[in-house]
């Protein structure tokens, strides 16, 4: 029985990685690995059984979908401002700093929107373990990141 719902799950997974991957405008061969290894990553810390993830993936792919448009949008009006920082007005700064703000509020308005709808998906410890699980693949993924960087060797602990 054990088996059959760990197998189900990866299938479970699997297919949700495979939904991901495709509506939207491409971003890439990366984005997808990197989608479908927090998928597996979030599968695996909230231990969902196939019930859950029925109800909890398509709520979560939406809200992701929500997190994400946000993102973008940030990371496009950031980028030109970086290259501008350095001659940059006092005032011109201070718009960004606010626009910063804005952003995290936004960000949490998304989550505050989507929270109760975890809770119909999930058990409420599940919830909590997602937010954890959330920011465990953050920091899992940059340290990857930062090993390839450094030619795969592992870096030191801060």
């Amino acid at each position: 029985m054990k088996k059959i719902k760990i197998v189900s799950t990866l299938l479970l997974s699997l297919w949700f990685a495979s939904t991901i991957a495709q509506p939207g405008p491409p971003h890439g061969k990366k984005r997808e690995e990197i989608e479908a290894m927090k998928i597996g990553f979030i599968t695996k810390k909230l231990n969902l059984t196939p019930e859950e993830a029925q109800s909890f993936w398509p709520v979560y792919n939406v809200y992701q979908e929500e997190v994400e448009k946000l993102r973008d949008n940030r990371r496009k009006e950031m980028k030109a401002a970086r290259d501008e920082f350095d001659t940059m007005e006092d005032k011109e700064v201070e718009k960004l700093v606010e626009a910063e703000i804005a952003f995290r509020q936004s960000e949490l308005d998304i989550l505050k929107k989507y929270h109760p709808q975890f809770k119909k998906s999930l058990p409420i410890k599940k919830v909590a373990k997602l937010y954890r699980a959330e920011d465990d693949f953050k920091r899992e993924l940059i340290q990857k990141i930062q090993n390839q960087r450094d030619g795969g060797r592992p870096s030191e602990k801060r």
